[in-house]
């Protein structure tokens, strides 16, 4: 069967949704990136579960979803009134947060706190959620089972986690096995590398084991991609609306070509290492392009000016006409998984597993 290639430019408005796939959930919805992929593949995206009271905003403006439930998962996982539909979904989907994980962030140092990603969230224990949103899938049993989360979570001290990750999840029915897949490769004009936990519950796995090494066996699924990575240049719009400040505009007007970031400058002309090494360039030319940060503090090498808003929904592959309400479209396109990048996981999924059920 030829794979299905999916546009990263593109309109909510101007996209039919066939809905013959299966039946989603989303957890930890954010403003509903995976939703739209799963739409753009042909799934059904019945709701969500979103702890964010202005994500959930966007999420519930732009989807208009069935069901949304605005608390934390761990009141979520816990309730008794879940409509029917909840317990014959075909793909459940979540991306606990992860910043406790991230290689940008303290790591081992946040492990068992209590944090919060914005003022006015609940606090929360991060690196329990996941297993939170496992306890959810138990309950519901979903045929499969979809998380995304950070590539830190495969290094280090973390990879006990993704231990217990995989006891958790066989403790409530189902074979996980995990992927780390660079959206870059996947159509979308983004560097953006992420682990995929991928599930399938046992009693329909059968059909589909193949042996995984000499000792185990797993329900054989490809997710090999190796699409042309796309230049920005492919990308650009000539025109600003994140100008610099004018103290990173003197910063930027010593720039050399072969400069990656600010630090670079600021180590050569100011003898300042670890400054601004966030700000990095972006060339015109490159065909890697900067992953989108909640921030996105990157810097286009040729003109004076952070990515505008057109180059970061393509980036991102969010639709032109998504309505951000007042959240900073680079915050919201940075908090989720590109569109794009869940439509060919999920296409793939379909195709392999739940189209032969």
């Amino acid at each position: 069967m030829e794979e299905k290639k999916f546009n990263y430019r593109w309109k909510l408005s101007e996209t039919q949704f066939t809905k013959d796939k299966g039946k989603v959930f989303s957890c930890f919805a954010c403003g509903g990136g995976s939703t739209m992929g799963y739409k753009l593949a042909g799934f059904d995206v019945l709701g969500c579960n979103e702890i964010d009271p202005k994500m959930m905003e966007a999420y519930t403006t732009n989807h208009k979803p069935k069901f949304s439930y605005l608390e934390p998962i761990q009141t979520f996982k816990n309730r008794e009134d879940l409509p029917p539909e909840l317990y014959n979904l075909d793909i459940l989907d979540g991306s606990p947060p992860c910043s406790s994980f991230s290689i940008s962030g303290n790591r081992e140092k946040d492990w068992g706190k209590e944090k919060r990603f914005k003022e006015g969230q609940a606090k929360q224990v991060l690196d329990t959620l996941f297993f939170d949103f496992i306890d959810l899938a138990k309950k519901l049993q979903p045929k499969v089972v979809i998380a995304e989360n950070v590539k830190g979570l495969l290094l280090g001290s973390a990879k006990s986690y993704v231990r217990e990750i995989y006891r958790e999840f066989d403790k409530a029915g189902y074979i996980v096995q995990h992927w780390l897949l660079n959206a870059s490769r996947m159509g979308v004009p983004q560097r953006r590398e992420r682990v995929f936990f991928i599930a399938l519950r046992k009693d329909l796995a059968k059909p589909f084991l193949q042996h995984k090494d000499f000792f185990t066996y797993a329900p054989g699924l490809d997710l090999y991609f190796d699409d042309q990575e796309i230049p920005f240049s492919d990308i650009f719009h000539n025109y600003t609306d994140r100008p610099l400040s004018d103290h990173m505009k003197k910063i930027w007007d010593l720039r050399i070509d072969g400069d990656g970031d600010f630090e670079h400058i600021n180590k050569r002309e100011f003898n300042k290492p670890n400054l601004n090494f966030n700000t990095k360039f972006i060339y015109m030319d490159s065909s890697s392009i900067n992953t989108i940060t909640t921030g996105d503090q990157c810097v286009l090498f040729d003109y004076p000016r952070y990515r505008n808003f057109d180059e970061l929904c393509e980036c991102g592959t969010y639709p032109k006409d998504y309505n951000f309400i007042n959240n900073k479209p680079e915050y919201l396109i940075g908090m989720s998984v590109p569109p794009v990048m869940t439509a060919r996981i999920a296409q793939r999924v379909y195709d392999q597993w739940l189209s032969k059920l």
